[in-house]
């Protein structure tokens, strides 16, 4: 694997059973790259992110994470340079958690207050995040009494908070009502713009749900890549037609994309 690349697969299959639900998969990220990883229902898209997030090894190929070899390193010291929101993660967030917590404690890439010592940075990056994402106020909640929208926005808080190298996003706007998902879009955006920000992977399957600053796409149909690169030549009209299977117009504008059936 080369200096460059923020993780590298090569060859990468998954299989259950007799039956491969993922690859063969070629693909590489470099640092400061914005990418979103769309397609269908059954595409193989939560695969795809679980082998990026630790949560399942390759059946075949190999797995370059943050200049490690999967399956030859301690994945918990790697999980702790990786930040995942998604449901695999939040369904074991404590209810009874105050909001706060649940973001401190992914400092120590565990879930639950325990005896840890936080420090004075500690506690103000994640006032920080909290902030930055529109929850400041919800401090002092507890976890469990959250809406879905607050959730999510504690949840990003939480992935971001060991200042990871790597980002994924699974379906981060979700569930969310018209507003909720456009602040959270809006938030994303200028977080895309910090030059410090870890490279990042979202996964979708609504092209409305990139964020402005996305660089570059990959649409994945029946576990494989269909194409992938640069946003703009990946996104359009030709492309989603094809692997969603219906005729559909795309427009571009403001750095962000929209799809409806023609």
């Amino acid at each position: 694997m080369g200096n460059e690349s923020i993780l590298e697969l090569r060859d990468v299959s998954v299989r259950r059973g007799e039956s491969t639900i993922l690859g063969p998969i070629n693909f590489s990220i470099a640092p400061g790259e914005r990418w979103v990883i769309l397609g269908p229902n059954g595409a193989g898209k939560s695969t795809f992110l679980n082998i990026l997030a630790t949560r399942i090894f390759p059946t075949q190929g190999k797995a370059f994470l943050l200049g490690e070899e999967m399956g030859k390193v301690d994945l918990f010291e790697l999980r702790t340079r990786i930040g995942t929101c998604a449901s695999i993660v939040a369904e074991d967030i404590p209810y009874d958690e105050l909001v706060r917590d649940v973001v401190l404690t992914a400092a120590y890439a565990i879930l639950g207050r325990w005896n840890e010592d936080y420090d004075l940075w500690d506690e103000s990056r994640a006032i920080a995040l909290l902030t930055n994402f529109g929850v400041r106020e919800l401090g002092d909640r507890l976890y469990g009494s959250l809406s879905d929208g607050e959730k999510k926005r504690v949840q990003i808080s939480r992935a971001l908070m060991a200042d990871p190298e790597l980002l994924l996003l699974d379906e981060p706007t979700a569930g969310l009502d018209l507003g909720g998902r456009e602040d959270l879009l809006h938030r994303f955006s200028a977080f895309a713009q910090d030059p410090t920000a870890p490279a990042t992977i979202l996964v979708t399957h609504h092209i409305e749900e990139i964020p402005a600053g996305t660089t570059h796409a990959l649409l994945l149909h029946k576990g494989v890549v269909a194409v992938s690169g640069p946003i703009a030549q990946v996104i359009t009209q030709e492309h989603l037609s094809n692997i969603f299977g219906i005729s559909m117009s795309v427009v571009h504008e403001n750095g962000r994309f929209f799809a409806r059936a023609i």
